[in-house]
């Protein structure tokens, strides 16, 4: 296999790196090594890249490693890794804002603000790119990612890029329909216009309130478990007295309990040892059966 895609890599402009360790990738600062990870140049690249590969190689999405748990063992097959590449981003004729994958959420706010669009300042709360936002209709401080998307472009496993309009999509609490082996490269965001001024003293807001009541100075990967409909997740976890809760190096947050933190050396058997833990806990003692939010992915580690 590694022979028919060593006879590919001179057509394409990324970096390919093998036996890569993703810890350095997450948030939760976690997780095993993956067969290959390709960091492309451009959209073009990455449909090079798909083209490139064996018909049954496996393929992950990772951005900014937020809202993944990537298990010790690691991933097999190959992971696209899309932060600081396909990061382009602008204000097209007709208005909306052109995003790709691999830009920051917090960065779409930003501009947003710079171009008198006012809406997206909800998403310099989320600590992920705009692929992992599109793909989970990511939210934070009442806003998701699907109200403001007019449409989007995706590239499927044969590497063939497709436009699809927003309403083509089933999209629901944290959750998008999206085909198998399609991902999102690129969107377009239809913001409505408002004041620069405005819109920056909110950002400003919301990453001071953010920062007051989630743990954002330590290695963690974001909110852990959905919110039951009419309920707070974090509400459930603190009512049965789990902050602090610790499973060797993971612990259950004491500033938002919906939070779980690697407090230095912790495993990713630690940290989803610490899930399933929480998740018995509540639906024992609480009747509720918490949903996780994060994405658990690859390989345990053998013994």
């Amino acid at each position: 296999m590694m022979q028919a895609m060593n006879q590919t890599t001179t057509r394409l402009n990324g970096q390919l790196m093998e036996r890569e360790p993703l810890a350095r990738y997450t948030s939760w600062r976690v997780g095993g090594f993956a067969d290959r990870m390709y960091k492309p140049s451009d959209i073009e690249d990455v449909q090079n890249y798909l083209r490139s590969l064996p018909s049954d190689e496996s393929v992950l999405w990772l951005g900014l490693g937020s809202n993944v748990l990537i298990r010790d063992g690691g991933i097999r097959g190959s992971v696209i890794y899309t932060r600081g590449c396909l990061n382009q981003m602008c204000e097209t004729d007709d208005g909306m804002l052109y995003v790709e994958a691999g830009v920051p959420c917090a960065l779409v706010a930003k501009l947003a603000a710079e171009n008198n669009l006012s809406g997206a300042e909800f998403l310099a709360g989320i600590p992920g790119t705009m692929g992992g936002a599109l793909a989970m209709n990511a939210g934070a401080f009442g806003g998701e990612t699907w109200g403001l998307v007019n449409k989007v472009l995706l590239v499927n496993r044969q590497g063939d890029l497709i436009e699809r309009q927003a309403a083509e999509f089933d999209v629901g609490y944290r959750s998008v329909s999206v085909a198998k082996d399609e991902w999102f490269v690129a969107c377009y965001l239809a913001i409505p216009a408002g004041g620069n001024q405005q819109s920056r003293e909110k950002i400003r807001q919301l990453l001071v309130k953010r920062a007051e009541t989630q743990p954002t100075k330590i290695a963690s990967g974001g909110s852990v478990f959905k919110n039951p409909q009419g309920y707070h997740a974090a509400r459930l976890i603190e009512e049965l007295g789990l902050k602090g809760k610790q499973i060797g190096g993971a612990q259950v947050s004491e500033k938002h309990s919906n939070f779980i933190l690697n407090t230095g050396d912790a495993s990713a058997e630690d940290i989803e040892r610490l899930i399933e833990f929480v998740k018995k806990e509540v639906q024992q003692k609480q009747g509720t059966l918490l949903q996780t939010e994060v994405h658990i992915l690859g390989e345990a580690l053998e013994q």
